[in-house]
Order: C-alpha cells, then structure tokens, then sequence
C-alpha cells in the first residue's frame, strides 16, 4: 500500500511538471508572437525528414545483403515459387556446402588471412615513412611527387596493367640478370611482385594511404619534434618514438583500410597472386565451376539455371565478406574512435 502510494505521488508529481512545462512553453510562445512555436515545428519537420533519409540510406545499404542471406538459404525449387519473396519455405544449408566445396573455402581462407595481414602491415609502413617526408622534409621535385600521388588516387590501376605484366614478366635491375643467366626473370604469379610494390608505396590504394597520412602528420606541431631534438633524440628516433605513437588511431584506419581492400582486390590479385587460392579469385570464378560441377556429376552437357547460378554466387559472396563483417564487428569502437579522432587532426 504504502509502495503504491509512493508511485502515485511521482506520477503527480509528473503531471505537474509537464503541465507547467506546457504552460510555460505556450506562454514563451505568446510573448514571442509566435516565432517559438514555428520554430519547434521546423526543428520537429527537419528531425523526421533526416530521419527518413538515413532509414533509407541504411536501408539502400543493408537490403543487398538481406536479401543474398535470404537467397543462401533457399533450395533450388524455392527460387522459382512465386509466393516466396524472402523467407525461404524449407531452409537449407546446401548452398554453403556446395559453395565451400566449390571454392575450396577453408584452404582459400587461410591463405588470404595472411596474405591480407603481410601486404596490409608492409603497405602501412611505407605509407607512412612517405607521407612523414612529405609532411616535413623540403627536397628537390617535392611538389611534382605530390602531384603523383595525387594522380595515382585518381587514375585506376587498370591504365598501368599493360606495364605492370611487362616489367615482372621480364624483370632485370639494369640488365645485371640477363647479362649473368642470359635471360630475365619471370616473377609473374607469385607473391614478390606485390611485395616489392608495397614496400614501394605502390600498391593498392596507397596514394590515398599517402595523403591521409601526410594531412595527420602536418596537424602535429612542429614544436613537439624539435622539443625531441632539443633533448638529443635524432630524426629517426624522434619519428619513432614521439611520431609514431601519436599517429595510432590514423595508422589503424590505414591498416584496416589496407586489410580490407586487400581482402577483396581481385585486380592485383589476378595479376599476381594466380597459384594462391584467394577468396576473391575463387568467388569471381564460382559461375564456371559450379557449370563444370554439374556437368561433371550429370555426365552430360548441362548449364545449371540463372537463378540458381546467382543464388551460389550470393553464397559465395557472403562467406567472402562474413570474416569482414566479424572483424568489424570486433574492432568496431576502436575503428570509429580511430576515425574520429583522425578527422579532428586532419
């Protein structure tokens, strides 16, 4: 009882609030010929407009991948029934299986696991001793090597593919190979190219890596490197010691990016790296060989459907982008932290 009453008295207690509130709203409303009211409904209309533009925004974003989750797990008869849109009659993981088997999914993981981690770690840090010159050392050609940076952002790689294949099929430093085996060395499909392109600040996305590194290091006051100097530490230590440490949450996006594009290239991937079993060279040719599969199982020329073909296909996909999902999921707080707190620096 008494317990109850308590609770009525807060209730009251409530109302009144809220009914002074009101009051004191309408009254602030009056005395301003109406301008407050205008504008707590423009405040109100602007709130559900933004609202409704990221709900379709997350929406434009999300429903792909709803909808490939939807299709993964449909059998082959329920993709053709016309009163099934997304919730699949009889649930299946058939789709997984045969995707996995078909991509050699667990041997592809591991070998894109560390592929990504090593091009990802050796990309950072070229990266970053590039853009901490051109943050703060002035040398001859400065402004010209900027200037390829930037364009190695805007240009796609696909204009340098044709130069690329000739320089590591016939691969020689100043013709001392040729002229010591009488040939040069062919480096195509194997993992020393892209390495060498990543210790060189070439690789992947790396002219974004450059500039975003650069506009960090240019946000660090100078005093901080001379106050290091002051206390007798070199260049080199003081980029590591005092540089680096400061640069955390930019170098972590920078790996993230790196790992992540990494994961899903297929460009340098199909260039390079064709004798490792990288997920996205396995997922880009999982239409061929699910047709060799069943033409294999049927002992006969057969062409499976579109629709199962693009239902494997989203399969293949989502195992793909799953360790992706996970790893953000993971890394989630530090990665938004890391990206906010380098926004402000920038």
């Amino acid at each position: 009882m008494i317990k109850m009453n308590i609770l009525s008295k807060k209730s009251n207690k409530v109302k009144h609030v809220k009914n002074e509130a009101f009051k004191s709203f309408w009254e602030r409303n009056r005395l301003s010929n109406g301008y407050l009211l205008k504008k707590t409904i423009g405040r109100k209309i602007f709130k559900f407009c933004r609202a409704i533009m990221l709900f379709g925004l997350v929406f434009l974003i999300i429903q792909p991948i709803l909808s490939k989750i939807s299709v993964s797990f449909m059998e082959e008869r329920d993709l053709y029934d016309a009163t099934i849109i997304n919730i699949p009659r009889t649930w299946s993981t058939s789709n997984y299986e045969l995707s996995s088997e078909l991509m050699n999914y667990w041997k592809g993981l591991g070998q894109t696991l560390w592929i990504s981690l090593l091009v990802a770690v050796i990309q950072v840090a070229s990266t970053t001793l590039v853009a901490y010159g051109f943050a703060r050392y002035n040398f001859p050609g400065k402004k010209l090597l900027f200037g390829a940076v930037i364009l190695s952002i805007v240009i796609p790689p696909q204009t340098i593919l044709t130069a690329l294949y000739l320089n590591f099929r016939y691969f020689d430093i100043f013709g001392i190979f040729k002229m010591v085996t009488g040939q040069s060395l062919n480096l195509l499909n194997s993992i020393l190219p892209y390495l060498m392109i990543s210790a060189g600040a070439m690789g992947l996305k790396n002219g974004l890596y450059i500039f975003m590194l650069r506009q960090y290091f240019r946000g660090i006051p100078k005093e901080m490197e001379e106050a290091a100097y002051v206390d007798g530490c070199g260049k080199l230590k003081t980029f590591l010691v005092i540089m680096l440490p400061d640069a955390k949450p930019m170098l972590t996006s920078i790996f993230l990016f790196s790992y992540v594009w990494q994961w899903t290239d297929s460009f340098y991937s199909s260039l390079f790296l064709r004798k490792f079993n990288l997920l996205s060279n396995s997922v880009a040719g999982l239409a061929d060989k699910l047709m060799q599969y069943i033409q294999d199982i049927s002992n006969r020329t057969q062409f499976p459907s579109t629709a199962y073909t693009q239902a494997i296909i989203s399969t293949g996909t989502l195992m793909v982008i799953a360790p992706l999902i996970i790893i953000y999921i993971v890394a989630q707080k530090g990665f938004v932290e890391s990206l906010a707190q380098s926004g402000i620096k920038m």
